[in-house]
């Protein structure tokens, strides 16, 4: 009798466990493979299932999950010229070792079934493609407004080859640095300090444009109108250097806003400022969809909108400190992805990945999508020396919120990728074990 009541209990509380459990399969999303359906183990491919979430239908019916979890994910990386920080390597190599370079890195992204690559092509003012509106980059031939010799076209090249392998060419540029802290080398004569020297100036030891100039402003519209009409690239790219983080003290831009004042403006200057970014970001949307209506167009800024938002969030305001109101611009449509960088890891509650992640995607009104940017460079042992379970940890959350538009995410930068810091080569072959196209955009 004992053994039978004990029996019935024991089958009791396990009805109450399925009970409280049962069915859960199309609400349990999984971090790889998504939501999930209850159907029989005979037709889940690849026997992608699992117990525990269909206990109401036969023990033949299971959760199972797609043969092709990601059929569309954004798997991105950086490729950062400025300072040669990961391509080319030596500003004196051969075109034909520098070929050679773009080709490992494009292998290695084809290999790992990534999709894009952020190539950058205007580092400072200057040009890593034949432009006769800005000089030849000093990273690429050793000599500002230096051709390359024998001549070729790296933006052309890395086109051209990155669609053989089905991978996307994402531009990125920056539109008002200058020259980089330190560097003392002579600008060509095309630069844009010296077209508009009225609007250069030194700060932070940086050679910083004017965004308040309307000329400057209309410049770097012109530099992307060119590059849009000229290459197949598919997408335009900025970064988060807009107005310069700051060294204390004021920008020296007292002067435009004064005219700005003369001329009958009525705003503070701060949000001058950011009024200045927003018609430079207004204007490049508009004027390259003009030219080419499915062009992508993505910025990345600053992973803080402001400091203390979502509650609990500190660090640097980059709407008070670089006058970027990039909340603004998701929810407007102005981009058509944002890519904040989320330099964090998952657990300080300071800049913590996934609250700051959640809350990128609630500010996407009208449904453009968000691919977090990933600090890989911080699993080296010389920078952060991050576990490298940090970055599969990043990947997944991200997934886990797909539904709400994060759509993938993107590696700063692409040579701790190649050169398998701490095996993040094999992780991400794990992740990514399964193709994925580029995530369509409908409103383009």
């Amino acid at each position: 009798m004992v053994t039978l009541i004990t029996t019935l209990l024991f089958c009791a509380l396990n009805l109450v466990i399925f009970e409280v459990h049962a069915n859960t399969c199309d609400t349990y999303n999984h971090p790889q493979y998504g939501i999930g359906q209850c159907i029989d183990t005979n037709d889940c491919p690849n026997a992608l299932y699992q117990s525990g979430l269909c206990e109401s239908h036969p023990i033949n019916i299971k959760c199972c999950f797609s043969v092709e979890p990601m059929k569309e994910e954004f798997r991105a990386a950086w490729i950062a010229t400025v300072a040669n920080i990961d391509w080319p390597s030596s500003r004196t190599a051969t075109p034909t070792q520098q070929q050679a370079e773009l080709i490992n890195i494009l292998n290695t992204v084809q290999t790992l079934n990534m999709n894009a690559v952020v190539f950058q092509i205007r580092p400072t003012g200057d040009a890593f493609y034949a432009s006769t509106l800005e000089p030849w980059s000093l990273y690429l031939t050793g000599t500002h407004g230096k051709a390359p010799s024998p001549l070729w076209d790296p933006l052309t090249f890395i086109v051209n080859e990155a669609h053989k392998r089905n991978i996307e060419v994402h531009a990125w540029i920056n539109p008002y640095r200058g020259r980089m802290a330190g560097s003392t080398y002579e600008l060509a004569s095309n630069h844009m300090a010296k077209r508009f020297p009225k609007y250069a100036y030194t700060y932070n030891n940086y050679i910083w444009m004017d965004p308040g100039s309307t000329e400057v402003q209309n410049f770097i519209v012109n530099v992307t109108e060119d590059i849009v009409r000229r290459y197949a690239v598919d997408g335009i790219h900025m970064d988060d250097y807009f107005y310069p983080y700051g060294d204390g003290t004021d920008f020296p831009d007292a002067s435009t806003y004064t005219a700005y004042q003369q001329s009958g403006g009525t705003l503070n200057k701060n949000d001058w400022r950011r009024s200045n970014v927003n018609t430079l970001v207004r204007t490049m949307y508009t004027k390259m969809h003009i030219i080419r209506p499915k062009v992508k167009f993505g910025i990345s800024p600053f992973g803080i909108w402001k400091n203390g938002v979502p509650q609990g969030i500190t660090g640097l305001s980059s709407y008070d400190s670089l006058y970027c109101d990039t909340r603004m611009w998701l929810e407007e449509g102005l981009v058509d992805y944002m890519t904040p960088q989320l330099y964090w890891q998952i657990d300080p509650p300071a800049q913590s990945y996934p609250v700051l992640l959640d809350w990128w995607i609630q500010q996407s009104k009208k449904g453009r999508h968000v691919y977090p940017g990933n600090a890989v460079y911080r699993i080296s042992p010389t920078e952060h020396n991050w576990p490298v379970i940090e970055m599969v940890r990043q990947v997944n959350i991200t997934r886990s919120m797909r539904n709400r538009l994060a759509l993938g995410n993107v590696f700063y930068s692409v040579k701790h990728i190649v050169q398998n810091v701490k095996g993040i080569k094999n992780e991400l072959a794990i992740l990514y074990k399964q193709k994925a196209i580029i995530p369509k955009m409908s409103w383009l």
